[in-house]
């Protein structure tokens, strides 16, 4: 069963964060709410989690898994940016888009692409997120919680523990989240090309 933690929205209590990070830390897997509705989230080197996550969302190994990160300079370790990319992010974040772009050596290779070597990058601006990233101190390995046969992603903590109790570690409810999936920008060809319309204003990049 999983653990389910009631965080508060604004002021998330340290205790109820530091017990969801320690959880990644034991290679737990995680359901938690961001800017465009709910995420699974795991840490970097965590395999089994991945191979979790797989399963919950039945996706292929040419999905591209999103590196969630706090801040421009933990995201720019992970990518290569070019200096309109920079921009187009910069200007962009925090904020509901993911954007693709060719990974680092930082990035382990199960996690990229597996013939483009991309992955995809986002800084989301939510309260708990961000909690959750400065405790663990690197970026959470995410995919938003999209059931098979749906289209938008899981929006509610009770729902999320309910239909997902047996394979998940830990639920973090903190209220109301985004409920549509982020706006995908592929920036990898040096030109912007929205891939997924969603929560974020894809016509900035059209």
């Amino acid at each position: 069963m999983a653990r389910y933690l009631d965080v508060h929205p604004d002021d998330p209590q340290p205790r109820l964060i530091g017990q969801a990070v320690a959880t990644l830390r034991d290679d737990g897997l995680l359901a938690y709410p961001t800017d465009s509705g709910y995420a699974l989230g795991i840490q970097l080197g965590n395999r089994d989690g991945l191979d979790r996550i797989r399963t919950i969302r039945r996706l292929d190994d040419k999905h591209h898994f999103t590196l969630v990160c706090r801040d421009f300079a933990q995201l720019g370790q992970l990518v290569h940016i070019d200096n309109a990319a920079f921009r187009a992010i910069k200007a962009a974040t925090p904020g509901p888009y993911t954007f693709i772009l060719p990974a680092t050596a930082e990035v382990p290779k199960r996690l990229m692409h597996p013939k483009k070597k991309t992955v995809g990058v986002r800084i989301p601006d939510h309260v708990v997120v961000r909690a959750l990233l400065e405790e663990l101190g690197e970026p959470l390995l995410s995919s938003t919680l999209i059931l098979p046969g749906e289209t938008e992603p899981m929006t509610e903590g009770w729902l999320v523990k309910d239909d997902l109790d047996q394979v998940l570690d830990v639920v973090i409810d903190s209220g109301e989240c985004g409920s549509l999936p982020t706006t995908v920008v592929d920036l990898t060809s040096g030109a912007a090309e929205v891939i997924r319309y969603g929560a974020g204003d894809a016509s900035r990049f059209e």
